[in-house]
């Protein structure tokens, strides 16, 4: 199982970290993590690792990929995937600004050990409208801090599916973190995250 993440997806979040524009004509950024980053719904916590001070949360649609594809056409992309969910890119962002000073690779500011929660995967043709129309938001201790409608990505769903597809031979149950929007921010022990997706809560995750 793979998880692949895409960066830079929306304008709102590279404004907001004084990043340049992304170019729609530019290809979706990648990284990725490994299955070691994975938590999933069912464990409801998680757990501040000791070599940072400054964990951000950065809330994404996740698409599961449930069956194999290698170069697929971005018209026949969805095809590949029947369930959606929220998940949070985890992110140390202490470590990483230090690496990005030096020019190193960061993948350890995101790739750590459950760096990638995921909540529990609802099929997407439960909700009328297209995947790149959906209201996603997360809420800490009651306030809303992150709220971001699908249809604010540069790059849509199937194109990174499609994309992606070219550099790695998709398999079942691969996990791709499509980007978050503005608003990410500090994590604290105690915080209670709830994340919902057109109104469902998918995702309920405890800071410990």
């Amino acid at each position: 199982m793979k998880i692949i993440c895409v960066g830079l997806n929306y304008q709102s979040h590279n404004k907001e970290m004084n990043r340049p524009l992304s170019n729609p004509d530019d290809d979706p950024v990648l990284f990725m993590k490994p299955d070691t980053a994975l938590l999933s719904g069912d464990k409801h916590q998680f757990y501040i690792p000791d070599f940072s001070s400054d964990i951000h949360y950065e809330t994404e649609l996740v698409v599961r990929i449930d069956k194999m594809g290698k170069n697929i056409a971005e018209r026949f992309a969805h095809r590949y995937y029947k369930e959606i969910t929220l998940g949070i890119d985890f992110t140390a962002r202490d470590i990483q600004a230090e690496l990005k000073k030096k020019g190193l690779p960061w993948e350890i500011s995101k790739a750590f050990d459950n760096s990638a929660a995921i909540g529990s995967f609802i099929p997407k043709d439960k909700y009328e409208k297209e995947i790149q129309q959906l209201d996603f938001q997360l809420d800490i201790d009651g306030v809303t801090v992150q709220a971001g409608n699908t249809s604010d990505m540069i790059h849509s769903v199937d194109k990174i599916v499609a994309y992606v597809s070219r550099f790695f031979t998709l398999k079942t149950g691969d996990l791709i973190f499509t980007g978050t929007p503005a608003g990410v921010g500090r994590v604290a022990i105690g915080n209670h995250l709830v994340g919902t997706l057109e109104g469902d809560i998918v995702l309920d995750l405890n800071i410990c």
